[in-house]
């Protein structure tokens, strides 16, 4: 099956238009006039069916932006990690770097602002 917009026909070549079609054509000889290509001028979906479509486009819309989101999240937390490693800022055991790259997307992926933690004890 080939994409919307991409068929080989009309909406007057499907078999169910077919009848109308020549009906159409033999009217307008009459006339006198030729016709060499016709479309539709508008085109309305029934109220379910559009809400609907809409609904998909929405969806669509919002797994494209948080996709985008997480690989931008994803190569921050990886250049971050790489420059304390680096730089030797910090060396972080598995533990305590699986925390980082935990807490590092939350912050980064979440949909409300970071809150501040002040952590009173001891990190070991």
């Amino acid at each position: 099956m080939k994409p919307f917009g991409e068929s080989d026909f009309g909406v007057l070549d499907t078999p169910s238009a077919l009848p109308q079609r020549a009906a159409l054509i033999e009217r307008l000889k009459v006339a006198g006039i030729t016709v060499d290509e016709c479309g539709l001028t508008h085109l309305a979906y029934a109220p379910e069916i559009a809400g609907a479509m809409l609904r998909r486009q929405q969806a669509e819309a919002v797994i494209a932006a948080r996709t985008k989101l997480v690989e931008g999240a994803v190569s921050m937390v990886e250049m971050a990690l790489n420059q304390l490693s680096e730089k030797k800022v910090v060396e972080l055991d598995d533990e305590r770097r699986a925390a980082m790259v935990s807490n590092l997307m939350v912050v980064l992926c979440g949909e409300q602002d970071a809150q501040p933690v002040v952590n009173a004890g001891s990190l070991y």
